[in-house]
């Protein structure tokens, strides 16, 4: 079960466990999800409707605009920025589910409440993934800019991003979006831990953790509050990703109208002017599918590193108990 459980005495993961766990898990679902990442950054970007029956923009739906991509600029484009976006998803998982794990049991020490309810995984949640969006923000934006951009390239390197975005925008620039990702982030990482949990609990009674079936039923039931969580706070998402690309005009000229923001709520108001309400979930499609998949392999391989690791440890205390013995 992710989170502190007093319950599970020495099966509780140490925070160095935590981290290492939180990073291998977000390395692997990050290599098999950047493809719906691209699709979902792109239609994102396009002021233009995506839509078949109002063919205006460059993308009109998840297939054409996959055909689209690989043809114009090849199958390594679903990877592009994937330097940036592995180092985004190792951090922020070691720094995510460190947080979680400290703060259930912080609650479960200093307040009479049981650290494994719904709700107080929700408010840790929360928490955890704001402390990780602080220290990851930086690499996210250049994730969002390396994905944006087309052929040719405006960036042609990691550090050549960083010098460039530097010079030309400053260190503020590294931090664009920040407000609506805090404002998006805490109930969407909130909601994922709260449905998890919720879903974990109504199929325990049939499921052992801690092997094959366990490990599968963390994959269904992060996917389940993936879907649902990115539903409810897709839009701040959309504000966030438009706002990383400012100053980056240039790079987006060939895919279509490029539009200038002042802020988060003149983001909000010129996307519903021209864009109407439809326009706040552009890129929904891939971003469910993403979403399903991303949680739901998050939980899956963050369990199955912790099985793993606690094995190993229990191999290794094992060992040395027998070794005693035989002396």
């Amino acid at each position: 079960m992710v989170g502190y459980d007093p319950s599970t005495k020495g099966t509780c993961p140490s925070p160095e466990e935590a981290a290492l766990a939180g990073s291998c898990a977000g390395m692997v679902t990050r290599a098999l999800v950047s493809p719906f990442d691209v699709l979902k950054i792109r239609f994102q970007l396009q002021i233009e409707p995506v839509s078949s029956q109002r063919p205006r923009g460059k993308y009109l739906g998840l297939f054409q605009a996959f055909r689209c991509i690989r043809t114009e600029e090849g199958v390594s484009a679903f990877w592009k920025g994937h330097i940036p976006a592995q180092l985004l998803s190792i951090s922020f998982g070691a720094v995510q589910f460190a947080s979680f794990e400290f703060l259930t049991k912080m609650v479960h020490k200093m307040m009479p409440y049981d650290s494994q309810t719904a709700g107080v995984h929700f408010l840790c949640g929360g928490l955890s993934a704001c402390s990780a969006t602080m220290v990851c923000q930086p690499v996210d934006m250049l994730r969002t800019r390396f994905a944006a951009q087309g052929e040719p390239k405006v960036y042609h390197s990691l550090r050549h991003a960083v010098t460039t975005i530097y010079q030309t925008e400053g260190v503020l620039a590294f931090y664009r979006g920040l407000i609506p990702t805090l404002v998006a982030v805490f109930p969407y990482a909130g909601m994922q831990f709260f449905f998890y949990n919720i879903f974990i609990k109504l199929t325990a009674p049939a499921t052992k953790t801690g092997n094959l079936g366990g490990h599968l039923t963390s994959l269904v039931c992060g996917s389940g509050a993936g879907m649902i969580s990115k539903t409810i706070t897709y839009p701040f998402d959309l504000f966030k990703k438009r706002l990383q690309v400012g100053g980056f005009e240039v790079a987006r000229a060939h895919f279509g109208q490029v539009r200038t923001y002042r802020g988060v709520l003149d983001c909000m108001v010129q996307i519903a002017r021209e864009e109407g309400v439809r326009g706040f979930f552009k890129g929904l499609s891939p971003s469910l599918v993403k979403a399903a998949l991303s949680t739901g392999f998050m939980f899956f391989w963050y369990e199955l590193f912790l099985d793993v690791m606690r094995n190993l440890r229990d191999g290794r205390t094992t060992n040395g108990h027998g070794k005693e013995e035989e002396r």
